[in-house]
């Protein structure tokens, strides 16, 4: 683990428009430097760049990058702004080179502008803007957090140990700046029916394709009692099957692949003791840790968001809230259906309204 250190003069406190231009200059920099998870040494090298040229102390491990308040006191609890700077592949589909950042028609292009470059610039300017505040009734600690697409070690994750207890987080990830107050956890499950192999032309009742029928209905078919007032149900879905060699031999084993989607009204585990008390197979999760998050709707993140007009709603999709204990928001300019498409690009304007939207919900939050 690297550390900076503090620069010896203080520059004066810039304006908000001025930390916006240099997050959108930031961002442009950040897209024509390729950062597939795993491989962001270059764009965390450019985070590490902003924090020194706003004279603003960092320590990195691997590729995750972060900082604290100048006033950090351990004393008071402490608020995490996050979002990620890798970036999945460019699709086949792209018409736009990926790697070039082109503004054209108030929109920015570019591979992770909206996914979630727009989200992560935005909160650097945001920390900048609170870095020297001395009034604040929370530390806060940015942390630019790598391998976030493939839910990687090395990501936010491997981080958390380094960092005070965490009282609450904003997440940043495309919302068009609404309020997702909850988000589905992801729980992959490899399930394998087993038989008793034999040749297709005998009488064989222990066959394996056949004994995986009513294993995919009852995932089909099952119904979890409760119920997300955010998020609604559970959702299970069959998303793969493998079996069988050759027309002539029943397989012995018949496996497939489960992905459930989580609510905040249940734990990964509890939904795993559920599975396998009603299916007649071998069930193996491949990881536990990608729960589901959520925040009270009286909590002052979320009270300071639907003061300035913002809506509630619970997503779907997944993100780093999902490694987190603490009560966390989801919440970034630009639009999750853009994400991971072709020629992705986020609005200019929705940069500005982003920081905007930022400093004012965390000022009132911190009742400045």
């Amino acid at each position: 683990m690297t550390s900076s250190l503090r620069g010896k003069e203080t520059k004066p406190m810039k304006s908000i428009d001025t930390l916006t231009q240099e997050a959108i200059s930031l961002l442009k920099s950040l897209i024509e430097t390729p950062s597939f998870s795993s491989e962001e040494d270059q764009t965390a090298l450019l985070i590490e760049n902003w924090f020194n040229q706003n004279e603003i102390p960092f320590k990195r491990e691997n590729n995750n990058v972060w900082a604290f308040n100048k006033y950090f006191d351990e004393n008071k609890p402490t608020l995490l702004l996050n979002s990620h700077h890798d970036t999945v592949r460019p699709n086949q589909a792209y018409t736009n080179d990926p790697f070039k950042a082109i503004e054209k028609d108030g929109k920015l292009f570019g591979l992770g502008s909206n996914d979630a470059g727009g989200c992560l610039v935005s909160l650097l300017a945001t920390f900048v803007h609170f870095y020297e505040n001395q009034n604040l009734s929370h530390n806060i600690v940015i942390v630019a957090s790598a391998e976030e697409e493939s839910s990687g070690k090395n990501g936010l994750n491997s981080v958390l140990k380094h960092l005070p207890e965490l009282d609450c987080a904003i997440v940043g990830e495309p919302t068009l700046m609404q309020l997702a107050v909850a988000e589905k956890g992801l729980l992959v499950l490899d399930v394998k029916v087993k038989g008793t192999a034999s040749h297709a032309a005998h009488q064989n009742d222990d066959n394996a394709l056949y004994k995986s029928i009513p294993v995919m209905e009852w995932f089909k078919n099952y119904k979890f009692d409760k119920i997300s007032d955010v998020l609604g149900p559970v959702k299970m879905t069959v998303t793969q099957i493998n079996a069988g060699k050759q027309h002539n031999v029943v397989p012995s084993e018949c496996d497939l692949v489960v992905d459930i989607r989580v609510t905040d009204r249940y734990t990964n585990a509890e939904i795993l003791e559920v599975v396998k008390a009603n299916v007649n197979a071998e069930v193996t999760p491949r990881s536990m840790h990608l729960n589901s998050s959520s925040i009270p709707i009286e909590h002052g993140l979320v009270q300071a968001g639907i003061a300035l007009g913002r809506t509630t709603y619970g997503s779907p999709t997944l993100s780093d809230q999902s490694v987190l204990s603490c009560q966390s928001l989801k919440l970034g300019p630009g639009e999750t259906l853009r994400s991971h498409s072709a020629d992705e690009f986020i609005f200019v304007n929705e940069i500005v309204e982003g920081v905007d939207l930022y400093i004012k919900i965390l000022t009132d939050f911190f009742k400045l």
